[in-house]
């Protein structure tokens, strides 16, 4: 049957991007948001939040390769990784590829999310399952002020600074976060877009520059997120991002990507200038 079906999420009042939708798989309100999981024409399945993207099947590699094997490979010894949000499950996904990898803890604070993805991505969802994965559906922001837990790599897998997601990008938040990282530890933070998001990600830089010695900036391309090419942030206590990446051991894991190779790698942290610039003095690479 023919749909006339289309998905618009627009950005201000400026920009929109629109998707033919092929049938809608799921709609539903938790206590926190809107929840949708619609079949595009040329994106594959689709999870929106409050009618925003989160994922598409055709390019959720790109966000979760650079942001879970980022900071993998820039750890000598990964054992304990914890993800705040990330419902979908991609990033998990990554994280467990890894094998020395003992324990991944995720904190979603939206059950329908995972069951939703659970049910209808299966692509980023079903390794939510594997034995390493404990999944906490919880508030991020209480777990990290709460654990006694240390993890080597924090992944802060966030939406935009709006709703449930707003404390994420808070100083008290990154002192907690500090407080659970072990004394070698990183954390990755979603970033924004440095085409429409740069008083955004000033703000994060500077909470990170008053919580962290090494605070730095990447980026990746998308399809699907306004602008296409978005930031991560990652502030560690003791790594360089390419002075202490192992390039060895990308070649020595076996793991095969769509979208991380160590050359990526490299490049992700040679940003244009237009990003630089107003952030030069809260960058330390």
């Amino acid at each position: 049957m023919h749909s006339d079906l289309w998905v618009e999420e627009k950005f201000e009042d400026f920009l929109g991007l629109r998707l033919k939708v092929e049938k809608v798989l799921f709609s539903g309100k938790s206590e926190f948001q809107t929840v949708d999981v619609v079949e595009t024409k040329g994106h594959g399945k689709m999870l929106l939040n409050d009618g925003l993207i989160m994922v598409t099947e055709r390019d959720e590699f790109a966000y979760h390769d650079m942001i879970s094997h980022v900071p993998l490979f820039i750890h000598p010894n990964p054992k304990k990784v914890l993800v705040i949000g990330g419902g979908d499950g991609g990033s998990a996904r990554e994280v467990i590829r890894h094998k020395g990898v003992e324990k991944c803890t995720m904190v979603e604070i939206d059950a329908m999310v995972v069951d939703a993805c659970k049910e209808f991505i299966p692509l980023t969802a079903s390794a939510l399952d594997d034995d390493r994965i404990e999944l906490i559906i919880g508030d991020g922001v209480q777990f990290v002020k709460d654990t006694t837990e240390k993890f080597d790599v924090i992944i802060i897998d966030s939406t935009d600074p709006i709703g449930p997601a707003t404390p994420l990008f808070g100083e008290e938040f990154y002192q907690d976060v500090n407080k659970c990282l072990s004394d070698d530890g990183i954390v990755v933070s979603q970033g924004e877009t440095p085409w429409y998001g740069k008083e955004i990600q000033h703000s994060l830089l500077s909470v990170l520059n008053n919580v962290f010695d090494n605070t730095y900036m990447y980026s990746f391309s998308n399809l699907t997120y306004p602008g296409g090419l978005w930031c991560f942030t990652l502030a560690s206590k003791k790594y360089h991002p390419i002075n202490d990446f192992n390039a060895d051991a990308v070649d020595k894991s076996g793991l095969e990507f769509k979208y991380y190779n160590k050359g990526v790698h490299t490049a992700a942290f040679a940003l244009p200038n237009f990003i630089r610039d107003g952030l030069q003095h809260l960058l330390k690479n």
